[in-house]
């Protein structure tokens, strides 16, 4: 392959992975340029200094049970960076009051009725515990949105304060607007495979019990994964977008200059791609543009180091209260106190709102100060604070998305492959294992 020439475009976890594979792949030979505006590279993964501690002000942590993420750092000699939480849990806010987070359940959907007892009412509880013996109509193969499906079986609570605030978190929509097997995978297998309720599904995709932390995060933030694939990769960053792709592959970059390539990866949103492979991919196009996504904002505050806040790693909020915030991430609480300060993130926005777009940063300041003191009846002490917006960044996992990314996969040429947070995953490991995806396919012979 010596003298090849490869475009990535996009300059997140999903282009830098792609691009250190292609490096991997194709040799030191090869030509590999990115295009990206941005002042940074990176993307939605942004270590920013709050209190003078490095601080993740996109996403802040993985899942250690999916393999990606600690192959990856194995493979680049970053494994002794890797985090694991302090073991404290979350709480749910709920009916203006702190609750423990429900244990045995699946993206918040319970196993059994003492799993929430305390979060829902006498009624929802009765609901639970006599839904094994209601039947239940589940045709293999289809994919309602979750809260289709937990209503009907468990009642609204379930979906308003044990499921929304858990998937709220992950993809900034609801309950309503995310397929049941993108959030709960092996719910809808259980299903499939004959399960005769849906308590049944949810305990037999339980994890296992004494299984470890379920997530880890990187010591320095994921700065330090970036700056090591960017070195690894050594590619030629252009900080501009493209404008045009032609068959071929020529690329014309906002400047109007143009790049030849021999295969392209996209790394960028799906709006994105609907727009540039319209002419070349007419069948991927069609599919891209039906993804929608949410917008988010995180407030990082840096508060003293003696702050009481509860022994927890946040509160998730139920659907429906009145606090601004959807999240609050007890930082320091979960990942171990360092450098003599406290820090914590206060996430807003949801699918359908334009929240982060039109609230200034005094504003949502000033909402993340006033939700501390509804919620912890505390008044901080603040020593550093940073806004950090995020424009359309979360794809919402409607139903169907599955079939949907297939038929956007099935539409792209030999040499021509899609990489990103609404194909197979919201999370980095997921990210990570697309960009691979998406490398073996414009490099198969």
């Amino acid at each position: 392959m010596g003298n090849s020439s490869y475009c990535v475009v996009g300059g997140g976890i999903s282009g830098l992975t792609a691009a250190y594979r292609l490096r991997v792949a194709a040799g030191d030979d090869a030509d590999i340029t990115l295009f990206d505006p941005a002042d940074r590279l990176g993307g939605v993964l942004r270590t920013e200094l709050v209190g003078a501690q490095p601080m993740d002000l996109g996403a802040e942590a993985f899942v250690l049970r999916r393999p990606e993420m600690p192959a990856l750092l194995a493979e680049l000699g970053l494994a002794d960076r890797q985090r694991t939480t302090t073991g404290v849990r979350p709480l749910i806010y709920s009916g203006g009051r702190l609750h423990p987070l429900p244990a045995d359940t699946v993206a918040g959907i319970p196993s059994s009725a003492a799993s929430v007892a305390g979060l829902v009412d006498d009624a929802t509880v009765a609901r639970i515990e006599a839904e094994p013996g209601r039947t239940l109509n589940w045709t293999a193969g289809s994919d309602p949105a979750v809260a289709a499906l937990v209503a009907d079986r468990f009642g609204e609570q379930v979906v308003a304060r044990s499921v929304d605030p858990l998937l709220g978190g992950v993809y900034a929509g609801s309950a309503a607007t995310i397929g049941l097997r993108a959030a709960v995978p092996s719910v809808a297998a259980a299903l499939d495979r004959g399960a005769a309720s849906l308590t049944e599904a949810v305990r037999s995709g339980l994890p296992p019990a004494g299984g470890g932390p379920v997530f880890g995060s990187l010591e320095g933030g994921y700065r330090v994964l970036l700056d090591e694939l960017v070195e690894r990769a050594n590619i030629r960053w252009i900080r501009a977008g493209i404008s045009a792709l032609e068959p071929g592959w020529t690329l014309r970059d906002d400047t109007g200059a143009c790049w030849q390539a021999d295969a392209v990866v996209l790394a960028v949103p799906a709006a994105q791609v609907a727009r540039l492979v319209r002419a070349v991919a007419p069948r991927t196009s069609a599919a891209a543009a039906k993804i929608v996504t949410a917008s988010s904002v995180v407030v990082a505050l840096a508060v003293p180091a003696d702050t009481p806040f509860p022994d927890s790693s946040g509160v998730l909020v139920a659907s429906g209260e009145r606090l601004r915030a959807k999240a609050i991430t007890l930082s320091s609480r979960k990942w171990g106190l360092r450098g003599g300060v406290q820090q914590l993130r206060l996430s807003f926005g949801r699918f359908g709102d334009d929240l982060a777009a039109r609230t200034s940063d005094d504003e949502l300041l000033g909402w993340a100060l006033s939700d501390l003191v509804d919620v912890f009846d505390l008044s901080v002490e603040l020593l550093d604070a940073r806004v950090q917006r995020w424009i359309e960044a979360m794809p919402q996992y409607g139903p169907g998305h599955a079939d949907l990314i297939a038929e956007l996969r099935a539409g792209l040429p030999p040499t021509l492959a899609v990489a990103g947070s609404y194909l197979d995953g919201i999370g980095v490991p997921a990210c990570i294992g697309a960009a691979g995806r998406a490398v073996k396919h414009v490099m198969a012979p």
